[in-house]
């Protein structure tokens, strides 16, 4: 059974959205709601998977070594999709952490990017095959 839905909690909402609008649709995530407290996306065409929020944060702070989120993984059909995500974060000036490659250290077939995306939070992109 896949995760219901992950609230984020982002320093700018209207900045987040404007960054995740962009993210999502590379991801086949679509849109699901949108207010001036909150917005969310749902994965696209009625699939199964967990549905993602925003919501404001309080106060500064996220950290990948600090208690709480560490990472977003979002899993795509191909490699050809990691790359696609890796040209999209690197076109906006984030922060790569690794390229497009294998990591033979996770459970194969695992071919991934990685990246700082908004608020400093780390995200991937995975495939899980080997095409």
């Amino acid at each position: 059974m896949a995760l219901g839905h992950l609230g984020i909690n982002v320093i700018d909402l209207v900045a987040a959205r404007m960054y995740y609008d962009e993210l999502m649709p590379l991801l086949e995530y679509e849109p699901l709601l949108a207010d001036g407290t909150q917005f969310a996306y749902r994965p696209a065409g009625g699939k199964i998977g967990t549905y993602v929020f925003f919501y404001p944060a309080s106060e500064p702070g996220y950290a990948p070594g600090r208690a709480g989120l560490q990472h977003l993984a979002f899993m795509v059909r191909t490699r050809a999709d990691v790359a696609k995500v890796h040209a999209w974060a690197l076109s906006r000036g984030d922060e790569i952490i690794h390229a497009p490659q294998e990591f033979p250290q996770y459970p194969p077939p695992y071919y991934a990017t990685f990246w700082i995306g908004f608020d400093g939070v780390m995200l991937e992109a995975v495939c899980h095959k080997d095409a």
